[in-house]
């Protein structure tokens, strides 16, 4: 497993911060956020203009660059992300699942939605992975497998998140097992309690939480799972640098602690 963090946790800062922070904290690679509103790194309106800087701060801090975020399904904005990742050398778009939950139409349109998106990112060589998000859709491990069953693809997969799987009241490391044989990315972060939003960023942070990461993350290697695990923190768009680098490097030791203990490093 590569170990990296999405940038949107600087996303208050400097692009470059991100990665020279990253680095120092033990990353293995970095997933570039393209998420509007919380301090995006690749602006898609412009992303011919800033894919040179990532590319030269990927070489010159030797972060992989382990997948783009980027929420909506709109099939333009989409297009410009896959247009993005295969200039930049992006292998994964992470997207959200839109809809709402319990609600077989939405969950229709989205399935058919994302299968038209993954033919379009077999295009362009890159993977449109989807994660089950509170709120939307594709919630749980039964809409995520409703998902899997339709969606053939190999240019389509799963990006697991084990706090919405948490927050959605479920066993994220039981739940991982359903669906692994199609989870090509994976998001992680902790979480305190079920309620709606994940908790404050510090709280977020791996060990902070309820969930059994360590389990978790022995599932995955107990499956073979070599794929990138991103750390995602939202709301620190207002911290300082020093928080955020706190919750970095401190998620990162969990993490390493977590593959260690599982016998993957």
């Amino acid at each position: 497993m590569r170990l990296g963090a999405n940038s949107v946790l600087f996303g208050g800062h400097p692009m470059e911060a991100a990665f020279r922070y990253l680095k120092m904290a033990g990353y293995d690679g970095i997933e570039i956020s393209a998420i509007d509103g919380m301090g995006t790194s690749l602006d898609l309106n412009n992303w011919r203009e800033t894919a040179p800087e990532i590319k030269r701060l990927a070489l010159e801090h030797e972060l992989e660059l382990l997948a783009m975020e980027q929420p909506s399904q709109d099939k333009a904005r989409m297009e410009s992300a896959f247009q993005a990742a295969a200039e930049i050398g992006i292998p994964i778009v992470n997207c959200g699942p839109g809809g709402k939950s319990d609600d077989e139409e939405t969950l229709q349109q989205s399935i058919e939605s994302l299968g038209s998106l993954a033919d379009m990112a077999a295009k362009y060589g890159v993977t449109l992975c989807v994660k089950a998000h509170v709120g939307a859709s594709i919630y749980n491990t039964p809409t995520t497998l409703r998902a899997m069953a339709a969606i053939s693809s190999p240019a389509f997969g799963i990006d697991m998140d084990p706090s919405h799987i948490w927050r959605a009241g479920e066993n994220p490391v039981e739940a991982i097992a359903a669906v692994i044989s199609r989870v090509k990315h994976v998001h992680i972060r902790d979480c305190k309690g079920r309620q709606q939003n994940p908790g404050k960023p510090e709280n977020q942070a791996n060990g902070r939480g309820d969930i059994d990461l360590l389990g978790y993350i022995r599932v995955l290697h107990e499956h073979g799972y070599t794929g990138p695990v991103d750390l995602e923190v939202i709301g620190a768009k207002d911290y300082t640098l020093e928080q955020c680098c706190i919750i970095a490097a401190e998620t990162r030791g969990h993490m390493q602690a977590c593959l260690q203990s599982a016998g993957a490093r």
